[in-house]
């Protein structure tokens, strides 16, 4: 069976509230919030141990957004930097936000499952060049949402795609409903 888990980079400044912080604490622009860095924490038991029964596997492989000089956000990697580093994993951070063609090509050819980490307004992108237009999911990622895991799986390579979600509820506030 191919599974691909794909989130969306944790927490970071909206709407003029709050502001990023890099590892030492420090204000950064394009950088995780504070509940961000809490959230990368948490997914790392969520991913590693996940519950029986659960739509969640523990990745073989991850992926995150590359910080480019056009788009520097670091977010995507530092969301999945502990998962990783709990995992044993190297994160694969070759291709920016753009290259979602180039992303899943990589992808489909990792050890399954696969996490993708990515940013909200190309993740139903990125879902397109996996898996085509046949599969039924949301149009976009709500700008609000931090907390939802879309999944894609298929039981061969050649066999369709079916689209899921699951819902983290890792940290107060989440939301038990998906998108």
């Amino acid at each position: 069976m191919q599974k691909i888990m794909i989130i969306r980079h944790a927490e970071k400044h909206q709407h003029g509230a709050g502001h990023g912080v890099d590892e030492e604490g420090n204000h950064a622009a394009h950088e995780l919030t504070v509940r961000g860095w809490q959230r990368a924490g948490a997914l790392v038991h969520f991913f590693r141990s996940p519950s029986p029964g659960s739509p969640i596997q523990t990745p073989r492989a991850i992926f995150a957004s590359a910080a480019t000089r056009d788009s520097p956000s670091k977010r995507a990697m530092h969301t999945v930097k502990p998962l990783a580093a709990a995992l044993g994993l190297a994160v694969h951070h070759q291709f920016p936000e753009g290259e979602e063609a180039a992303l899943a090509a990589a992808v489909l050819a990792a050890a399954p499952p696969v996490l993708i980490v990515w940013h909200h307004g190309r993740i139903a992108d990125v879902v397109r060049e996996i898996a085509g237009g046949h599969v039924a999911c949301p149009g976009a990622w709500p700008d609000e949402r931090f907390d939802v895991v879309w999944i894609l799986d298929r039981e061969g390579a050649h066999a369709p795609w079916r689209f899921g979600q699951a819902a983290q509820c890792l940290l107060a506030g989440d939301s038990p409903e998906v998108i």
